[in-house]
């Protein structure tokens, strides 16, 4: 998809105070320091669209970018973060889980995790959450430029082993990158083929 605008539509502690369109809407969550920032700003070519720290905790509120004019990306605030006051990781949560129940045009979710680690009980929880809500989600394992193909393999495998305790069939999970641009493709027919209906 050729991204012609990329532009950023403002940031909201409620999902209650974000506008409200019949534009198709994108959210990306995962654990802190995942690398949704920097994916968003590699899916639309973007090098400071989103804004991508370092330190985990960076994102502590619901910021929305319009794309082509013609849908909506929400970069959630990541889950799990320990070094934020419990009353911020409560808030995080409340804010989180309002905007996914009740954001009337989210056409899917897109759940990431670190492909470095083994699967996190977290990440196994989120998911499973997502999947009793019945929200659309497609999983994306992160930072694969950091491992070799059998690792990338191994890490899916142990991701899908835990999922099928409770789900009758793996989510789609698409491989990515921010740094080779992995997946890019891949998310973006996801996104398009979504908002066609």
């Amino acid at each position: 998809m050729k991204i012609l605008n990329a532009d950023y539509l403002g940031s909201w502690e409620k999902s209650i105070d974000m506008p409200l369109t019949q534009r198709p809407e994108f959210a990306f969550i995962g654990r802190s320091n995942v690398g949704k920032s920097s994916l968003i700003n590699m899916l639309t070519d973007r090098k400071e669209l989103a804004r991508t720290s370092s330190k985990p905790g960076k994102t502590q509120t619901l910021n929305l970018y319009l794309i082509n004019g013609t849908l909506q990306i929400c970069d959630l605030p990541g889950y799990g973060y320990a070094k934020v006051s419990k009353g911020d990781r409560l808030k995080f949560s409340k804010m989180i889980q309002y905007y996914l129940k009740m954001r009337p045009n989210l056409f899917c979710l897109f759940i990431l995790v670190d492909l470095r680690i083994p699967p996190q009980i977290i990440d196994i929880e989120f998911i499973n959450d997502a999947g009793e809500n019945e929200i659309p989600i497609v999983l994306v394992g992160t930072k694969s430029d950091k491992l070799k193909a059998e690792e990338i393999e191994e890490k899916i495998a142990l991701l899908k082993e835990k999922l099928e305790e409770t789900w009758e069939e793996m989510p789609p999970f698409i491989i990515s990158s921010a740094n080779t641009q992995v997946g890019k493709t891949e998310i973006w027919d996801v996104i398009q083929k979504a908002a066609a209906g």
